[in-house]
């Protein structure tokens, strides 16, 4: 979007020129939580498990930045890291701070009858119809408190606990922290594409009527949509493309203020969005094609000038890079690679693969300028779901819809690099799978994205997709992924 000519995001187009930018970075697990896991945990964990919380295995990076005495704070308006499923991911912050009301967050309890709903397709009531009405400014808005807390923090907080700012007084048996990690997890532009004008008219002046604030999750959209009401929802998610950016410049002009000489900021995202990108709206079960998996980041480095770096990198090389920096080390397995050698410029790759996928879905993927999908053989059996924890996302229109409990099947493993014994749920053909699984599958794929970045010419199926296949049991070894993986995918 930085380089768009159909939304404005004049904060992100700054930040981008004065920052080193990764061209070809992607996602690995998700959707949101296990994407969350990527860039906490700094390992993928869809081959194993859908969403769900951190295991007793492993640990987010704020406990090993916690073992440097690193200030760690968490600033968001995410309710799935507040929810069942991701109720664990805060709590290693120093500090955290929620802003209510987005989407799914349980915030209100009565309706408010300044606001009447918008058009849905079929999602039906969600706490944010309660919510909505207790947002009456522009400032009310999640994004907006979220991005004005990050700032507040920065000014107020950070300063005194990096030592900018001398304390008379530290509380008795309580070390004083030099540095920080902020930690802004912002759930714009994510839907409801809800936001107040000038941004709900920015894009679609003809339209009329509701706004279309609601995105259908479907690979079919002109069955679905109309052309008038596609281009509204991709309006309206311009438009809150364009409010979050400009309260981002809020904390940005704040990191300019104080911390521009001595501080690397990263912004990055977790995934895409289908938008009708080949017929498919929101994030159905469908194949990580670019518009899903291509994402931006952007890396201001003290000491290092703006470049672009076309090194293949993920989200979980971001843990690998924020854990390097602070002097930091894991406990457990991880996948990640630090980027620092290419940002200052001493190597130019750090790997050679990476992997992206939601489980039980397709598993991809990427190297040197390619992508292999690979969807299962047969039917989408065998798999296996490993946890101790247990939670998924919940449904709110389908409070009894849970991940099916462990039954007589299940052994009990251990997790690659872990001697910790882990619940390990087999599922066979016929089984009433996680809904994270569901969905028809559309074969393989296999696309020369440099050649081909809209994906057009499927290779699959030509000579090529040998070593392609050969390279995805390689990298699905190195990573000691379930054997159930290779069975399914017809890779044993």
């Amino acid at each position: 979007m930085v380089n768009s000519d159909e939304f404005d995001t004049p904060n992100i187009a700054r930040f981008a020129k004065e920052s080193v930018a990764f061209t070809n970075h992607y996602s690995g697990s998700l959707p949101c939580v296990p994407a969350r896991h990527d860039l906490l945990c700094g390992a993928w964990d869809f081959l194993w498990k859908p969403w769900g919380s951190i295991e007793i295995w492993e640990e987010p990076l704020t406990e090993a930045l916690r073992r440097e005495n690193v200030c760690t704070k968490l600033v968001s308006d995410h309710p799935h890291l507040f929810e069942s499923g991701g109720e664990n991911y805060h709590v290693g912050f120093t500090a955290w701070q929620y802003e209510r009301g987005h989407e799914g967050d349980p915030w209100r309890t009565r309706p408010d009858p300044s606001w009447l709903g918008a058009p849905s397709f079929g999602r039906g009531w969600l706490p944010y119809d309660f919510s909505r009405g207790s947002f009456r400014t522009e400032e009310d808005f999640p994004g907006a408190k979220t991005m004005t807390a990050a700032a507040r923090w920065l000014r107020d907080e950070a300063p005194a606990n990096s030592g900018r700012v001398p304390l008379d007084e530290w509380p008795l048996g309580r070390e004083k922290q030099d540095r920080f990690l902020l930690f802004i997890d912002e759930f714009d532009p994510h839907e409801p594409f809800d936001t107040p004008e000038p941004y709900a008219s920015m894009y679609d002046r003809a339209w009329e009527g509701p706004h279309l604030i609601w995105p259908p999750y479907t690979t079919t959209g002109p069955q679905i949509l109309t052309p008038e009401q596609g281009r509204q929802v991709r309006a309206q998610y311009g438009g809150k493309l364009t409010f979050i950016d400009k309260w981002l410049g809020k904390v940005l002009d704040e990191i300019d203020a104080q911390y521009r000489d001595d501080t690397a900021v990263i912004v990055t995202t977790d995934h895409g969005h289908y938008l009708g990108e080949k017929d498919a709206w929101g994030k159905p079960p469908f194949p990580v094609f670019e518009t899903m998996g291509h994402i931006p980041l952007f890396v201001r480095w003290p000491g290092v000038e703006p470049k672009t770096v076309d090194a293949l990198t993920t989200s979980v090389d971001l843990a690998a890079t924020i854990v390097d920096a602070f002097g930091a080390t894991y406990k457990h397995k991880t996948h990640g690679k630090s980027l620092v050698p290419l940002i200052t410029g001493s190597a130019e790759s750090v790997r050679e693969w990476a992997l992206c996928g939601i489980w039980g879905r397709e598993v991809q993927l990427l190297w040197d300028g390619n992508k292999y999908t690979r969807a299962p053989e047969g039917p989408n059996a065998p798999l296996s779901l490993w946890s101790n924890r247990w939670s998924t996302m919940p449904v709110w229109r389908f409070h009894d819809l849970k991940l099916p409990p462990p039954d007589d099947r299940a052994t009990l493993d251990k997790m690659p690099g872990s001697k910790i014994p882990v619940i390990r749920q087999p599922f066979r053909e016929g089984d009433m799978l996680p809904y994270w699984a569901l969905g028809a599958f559309t074969g393989n794929h296999l696309y020369d994205v440099k050649s081909d970045p809209d994906e057009a010419d499927n290779l699959a199926g030509s000579t090529r997709e040998k070593s392609a296949r050969d390279l995805l049991a390689d990298a699905l070894k190195d990573c000691e992924a379930p054997s159930e993986q290779f069975e399914r995918l017809g890779l044993d």
